[in-house]
């Protein structure tokens, strides 16, 4: 019988480190894009705004994780993994 082995790089999932955008945070929250814009104008999610004129807004990984932390809310109860 012939074992491969897995170094444990390969077994690990990739960890992810680009920022949500407000239809990912919605999403996994499972509420409406509104609601996230609220709360990040409300100060409650940091964010900040990448390209020209109006933008795109974009929360750092890290910055979800406190919103949540702040609030009790698991991560298991996402509806998305983050």
């Amino acid at each position: 019988m012939h074992a491969e082995l897995i170094t444990p790089a390969q077994t690990q999932a990739p960890e992810r480190t680009e920022p949500l955008k407000v239809k990912d945070i919605a999403a996994a929250l499972r509420v409406n894009t509104a609601t996230v814009y609220a709360e990040i104008k409300d100060g409650r999610i940091a964010s900040y705004r990448v390209g020209q004129g109006r933008g795109t807004i974009r929360v750092s990984r890290a910055a979800f994780a406190q919103y949540l932390a702040d609030r009790g809310i698991p991560a298991a109860e996402l509806a998305v993994a983050l």
